[in-house]
């Protein structure tokens, strides 16, 4: 099928199965590990409710909307962009297509510096197999090998390692490559996972763990950062940034519903984070160890302290870090993908030209970022993907109209969409967009996480 300016025919997903596990990989990344358990063992069930608020507001109005978005027009960001501008008269085309660059750009920043995670947790899971990583005897030490490997050109072996697996992948394609890859690792990642928790449960002290995360404090509604955090986490955790679902989207059936496909992925999301925390929390109760910090400091310095005290602590690092692989690579997919399309449908490249060139500019930076990648991260995540998000909002809602919404969303449906639905994507996501971009302004690189010693301090929830 033809996008909406008669470009070139798009690949299709296989199945809605492939599409939802594909949305999920892109939703299901460090944020649900390394930041979601710390936020439940701060605030109890009284974060897990207003989370579960915020993605349901979020879920309806912005993943709904993008992936919409994206099926309507048939293409990514730049294109889907400048159709909406087009609306308004052909001549705005244009300015539609350079604004929508700056999700495009935000996406492929964001993928160089999320490959230079994923290479850190490659090392980490390997080096749980030849123990090389579990060496240190204290959480200084496991500190200094972290941020030895996070320096400047200093984990160069693992990161080609994760471009290569994931540019292959890509090479495939669609449905041959990113839709048969997510179906084995996201599975696989809930498995895993699911057997972490089984194997945590029996450990003697779980319970006081579970008793924690799962209690209600009424004082914690209080606290006006509770509803900031519970709102960063829902937002960066959706993976809601006006590039990756909207690319997605493109590639998706007429015949298929986007509202039910994007519950299943708020759902599957929030398992995804809860399985986690359903790890992490009780195993620190085991030891009797606080949960005070979270991101990088949290995933590679003391949770890899806490598995070289634990039973079989080698064996569980290596299934917790293969786990974090599957999330990681499938998110790297996606965030690569949206300029790969772009090549595709704009310059008219070949996949195999366009996954070589983008490849090559990945390759080449964020080889080079290494030593900055914090910096790096935190602009990105901060700036760059709720303003995607919001431009998304506005040129969908607001510039392309009512009547394109309602039909992009009804779409696929057995019964149109219902009123309520244009007001809540037009106003409700995109003032929590807004203020998203700005408490993400004030507050820095502190308001989604935790300083850790002696590691960056950067959150991103993709």
């Amino acid at each position: 099928m033809k996008n909406t300016n008669g470009s070139q025919k798009r690949e299709w997903w296989n199945s809605k199965t492939g599409f939802i596990l594909a949305c999920v990989g892109s939703a299901v990344g460090m944020g649900n590990i390394w930041l979601f358990p710390y936020r439940m063992a701060t605030y109890g069930g009284s974060f897990l409710l207003v989370y579960l608020i915020f993605d349901v507001l979020l879920g309806f109005s912005g993943v709904v909307g993008e992936m919409s978005f994206g099926r309507a027009v048939r293409s990514g960001p730049v294109e889907a962009f400048g159709t909406a501008c087009a609306s308004r008269g052909e001549s705005k085309r244009n300015i539609g297509r350079a604004i929508g660059a700056i999700p495009m750009l935000g996406a492929l920043a964001l993928a160089i510096g999320y490959s230079v995670v994923v290479s850190w947790i490659v090392k980490y899971m390997t080096g749980s197999i030849t123990g090389s990583v579990l060496k240190s005897d204290s959480v200084d030490g496991f500190a200094a090998s972290f941020g030895q490997m996070a320096s400047s050109f200093g984990n160069n072996m693992w990161l080609i390692i994760v471009l290569v697996i994931t540019f292959v992948i890509m090479a495939a394609g669609i449905s041959s490559g990113i839709e048969k890859a997510n179906k084995v690792m996201i599975p696989v990642f809930y498995v895993l996972f699911i057997g972490l928790a089984v194997y945590v449960a029996l450990q003697p002290g779980a319970a006081d763990g579970y008793r924690w995360m799962f209690t209600i404090r009424p004082e914690a509604f209080k606290d006006p950062m509770l509803y900031v955090f519970a709102l960063g986490q829902s937002f960066f955790s959706l993976s809601l940034a006006g590039n990756g679902t909207i690319i997605y989207g493109s590639y998706l059936s007429d015949k298929e519903d986007t509202v039910s496909s994007a519950i299943t992925v708020a759902i599957c999301d929030t398992c995804a984070a809860m399985l986690a925390a359903l790890v992490i929390i009780p195993a620190m109760a085991t030891t009797g160890a606080v949960l005070s910090e979270s991101g990088p400091g949290l995933m590679f310095i003391s949770l890899p302290h806490l598995f070289s005290t634990m039973p079989g602590g080698q064996i569980v690092m290596f299934i917790f870090f293969l786990a974090a692989l599957f999330a990681g690579l499938t998110s790297l997919v996606n965030l690569y993908e949206a300029p790969v399309a772009t090549l595709q449908d704009n310059l008219k490249f070949g996949r195999a030209k366009a996954v070589i060139v983008i490849a090559a500019v990945g390759a080449a930076v964020s080889l080079c970022i290494q030593g900055i990648v914090s910096q790096w991260m935190d602009f990105v995540s901060i700036y760059i993907c709720p303003l995607g998000a919001g431009l998304a909002g506005i040129m969908f809602a607001w510039v392309w109209g009512r009547r394109a919404v309602e039909e992009a969303v009804s779409t696929g449906r057995k019964h149109p969409i219902g009123k309520w639905y244009y007001p809540l994507y037009k106003y409700v996501f995109c003032i929590l967009t807004i203020a998203v971009f700005v408490l993400g302004a004030l507050n820095g690189g502190d308001w989604l996480g935790a300083p850790a010693p002696s590691a960056p301090l950067f959150f991103y929830g993709f």
